[in-house]
């Protein structure tokens, strides 16, 4: 039997969906570990393979076949823009994609002024620049902290995760429009839903009924 691998996206989400998964009798004691320098864990009973990547590798491991199923959130599915089945919304990692900014911003985007945009999302932001306002904006690809960005004048507004806003409204900044709801999903390699599709579908089943 062949091995079913996961791509699991490092951290909390990497955590809770173990959780998840024990409560349907899939374990895996390796991880548990946190001394250890092991890179794939195994369970051999059950013939599955886990591995934790970055957030943003997790799409193109499970596009490219090196994993079967991969859980990530949906910010991270959006920005990649891979090509795979996002099967399932596991309900946990909640957050919202905003364009926040000072209150004074608020008028450049009611009037649709040419404006610069600090995102470590580019894609999501451009699309919903481009796409649902029809305003014209410079991105800019930021890595580090982008609320800096509005502070220090390197962009009038920022595309980012909020959970509870405070680090937002610590330094002055508020949300000024929501973009999208965003939420842990499971995704599965097309060719592996096919060639795997009941042991797949057999996971995917069990956990629908523990969510």
């Amino acid at each position: 039997m062949k091995y079913i691998t996961f791509a699991l996206a490092k951290g909390r989400l990497a955590r809770k969906t173990m959780e998840l998964l024990e409560q349907i009798g899939i374990f895996c004691e390796e991880m548990k570990d946190e001394k250890t320098r092991k890179l794939i864990f195994v369970n051999e009973e059950l013939k599955l393979k886990f591995f934790l990547a970055k957030a943003s590798d997790v799409p193109t491991y499970v596009e490219y076949g090196a994993a079967d199923i991969g859980v990530v959130g949906r910010d991270t599915i959006l920005e990649e823009g891979r090509k795979l089945y996002e099967v399932m919304d596991l309900g946990f990692g909640k957050c919202r994609m905003c364009v926040c900014g000072p209150a004074s911003a608020k008028e450049l985007l009611n009037h649709k002024e040419l404006i610069r945009v600090a995102s470590k999302y580019p894609g999501i932001a451009k699309d919903y620049f481009y796409h649902t306002k029809h305003q014209t904006v410079e991105m800019i690809k930021l890595n580090g902290s982008v609320e800096l960005a509005p502070i220090v004048g390197l962009s009038e507004v920022i595309v980012d995760i909020v959970e509870t806003g405070s680090t937002l409204r610590e330094n002055g900044l508020e949300v000024l429009e929501e973009i999208c709801e965003c939420t842990a999903r499971m995704v599965v390699n097309e060719v592996s839903l096919k060639m795997e599709h009941d042991r797949i579908t057999d996971i995917i089943t069990r956990l629908k009924e523990v969510i």
